[in-house]
């Protein structure tokens, strides 16, 4: 029966001791170009109504350039994701509490799917015209804020509560 049992993956690759420098910088870009995605959402909402309408979209660049940011977010998470996947994430720290390590990882993976499906329905309802895409895309805004919340409320409380200098791992290169 044993031999049924997959290996546990520190067999196989040992959990880095930190990100490398380019996962911190994907980290931290994806994180900065949100910013603009979330200031220009009533823009980019009132133009798609406007096209929707059959009006001239009267949003400029601010439109297309909210998609285009849209577009390199995916892009950056989907490479994010592959980096996990070859290199592997540092352990959690070793004296957190189970519960803790359960809600690090259900944020993380729902930062990346939440991500990805917001780009999607945005593209969906940009590109297709699909408006029940459009309202996804915004119901799954509200969703990633939340998460966005939670994955910096719980950074902030690993540093400065359960002094953890996680946030050292995001700032700082491994070797």
């Amino acid at each position: 029966m044993a031999a049924l049992c997959y290996p546990k993956p520190e067999v196989i690759m040992p959990a880095p001791q930190g990100y490398s420098r380019l996962h911190i910088v994907l980290h931290w870009l994806v994180a900065v170009l949100l910013i603009p995605q979330f200031l220009l959402n009533d823009a980019v909402g009132e133009a798609f109504d406007a096209g929707l309408e059959g009006e001239q979209i009267t949003a400029s660049i601010l439109a297309p350039l909210h998609v285009a940011t849209g577009i390199t977010i995916l892009v950056l998470v989907l490479w994010r994701i592959a980096l996990r996947f070859k290199n592997g994430v540092p352990a959690a720290p070793a004296n957190e509490p189970a519960i803790q390590k359960l809600i690090a990882s259900a944020t993380h993976l729902g930062l990346y799917l939440v991500l990805i499906l917001t780009v999607a329905a945005g593209a969906v309802a940009w590109f297709g015209g699909v408006e029940d895409a459009g309202d996804l895309h915004g119901a799954l805004t509200t969703v990633l804020l939340v998460l966005i919340g939670l994955h910096v409320v719980g950074a902030l409380y690993q540093q400065f509560v359960a002094k953890t200098n996680i946030i050292d791992r995001m700032r700082t290169a491994r070797l």
